[in-house]
């Protein structure tokens, strides 16, 4: 009985543990978050759905939005590339004759 006892009190010092840091609550959002959605993913281990929901790492999640904000910047900085390469395109042709228009002479 002893045993059984002692290894009571090692599951009870675990759970305070998981309670005090926080574990216990993020698991239980996670689970209600997935409980909640109306597309379940097929293997919800597999599957990214944990890692968003649980911000595996706070950094990583403020490393992962500064990344989102960094691509939005370089897509949008790459059409107004593309934008101003196809005008300067524009601008050669009106100069430069093309092979085909230079044949014909």
């Amino acid at each position: 009985m002893a045993h059984y006892r002692a290894s009571e009190s090692k599951r009870e010092q675990f759970q305070r543990y998981l309670e005090k840091a926080g574990v216990l609550d993020s698991l239980t959002s996670v689970l209600l978050a997935l409980y909640e959605e109306t597309e379940k993913p097929n293997n919800a281990l597999e599957s990214s759905f944990l890692k968003q929901h649980l911000g595996v790492a706070g950094q990583e999640s403020a490393d992962t939005e500064a990344l989102q904000q960094d691509l939005r910047d370089m897509r949008q900085r790459c059409e107004l590339l593309a934008e101003e390469n196809k005008r300067l395109k524009n601008r050669l042709q009106r100069y430069e004759p093309t092979q085909e228009d230079g044949a014909a002479d």
